[in-house]
């Protein structure tokens, strides 16, 4: 005779189930939700960032002068880190021009100003890039132990029902315990994905944030230059002021 096992699974154990069992079982799910949340709109952000770079990095080199990248700006909301970073680099530049250094924010050489400038915009474009980053580890790293957790109650649980019913055959031991374990694979289905997309996004950030570190350079370069050949002579005056 086999044993029966059609009352058994999933659902079974649900019903079974005290409350704290319950408890775990919708912290694994909102583990999930928010989870899988998080990689739709990291992975959304990234096909937006990549499309809106390409064209702007188009526009950008094929530039004749700053004036043509600053007007693309003024006329276009900053929708990709590259944008956001050559804004900030230009207004330090129309800074510059304006201030000649009377402040604090303003003072230095222009290099230094565009320096600290796009320094300060690469640290919040970081923070930004993070964003997530810890939840998803979060969730990877705690998982498990909750659906682990889960499941040493629930056999507890099942062994406490055995032992009062007195029913200590394999097959009245074998069903409690193996829908117990369900806890555990619920604890991993979370933590899987988490953990592939907690590495995914990291390596995303550091090709994103190198990728811009090399731009900063170069936006670096050519903004600097670009005062030597301005109309307002504002390194003469800067300098004239110094001396």
């Amino acid at each position: 005779m086999q044993p029966e096992v059609s009352g058994l699974g999933f659902e079974n154990f649900i019903g079974q189930a005290d409350m704290l069992s319950k408890i775990l079982f919708v912290i694994l799910i909102t583990m999930s939700i928010v989870s899988w949340l998080i990689i739709f709109l990291k992975a959304l952000q990234g096909f937006s960032e990549k499309r809106h770079t390409k064209k702007f990095l188009k526009m950008f080199w094929n530039a004749k002068s700053v004036e043509d990248i600053d007007g693309y700006l003024m006329e276009h909301t900053p929708n990709n880190y590259h944008e956001i970073l050559t804004d900030a680099g230009v207004h330090a530049v129309q800074r510059y021009k304006k201030a000649h250094g009377g402040s604090l924010r303003d003072s230095g050489s222009l290099g230094e100003v565009i320096t600290r400038a796009l320094s300060t915009k690469l640290d919040e474009i970081n923070l930004r890039c993070e964003n997530g980053v810890t939840a998803l580890a979060a969730i990877s790293a705690t998982a498990p132990f909750v659906g682990l957790f889960g499941t040493v109650y629930g056999i507890y649980h099942a062994l406490i029902e055995i032992g009062s019913t007195g029913a200590g055959t394999i097959d009245k031991i074998a069903g409690p315990v193996g829908e117990a374990l369900i806890m555990t694979g619920v604890g991993l289905a979370v933590a899987i994905p988490a953990v592939l997309a907690h590495s995914w996004v990291i390596r995303r950030n550091q090709v994103t944030i190198g990728a811009l570190d090399s731009f900063a350079y170069e936006l670096l370069n050519l903004l600097g230059g670009e005062c030597v050949h301005c109309k307002n002579d504002c390194c003469d005056k800067s300098q004239t002021k110094g001396a």
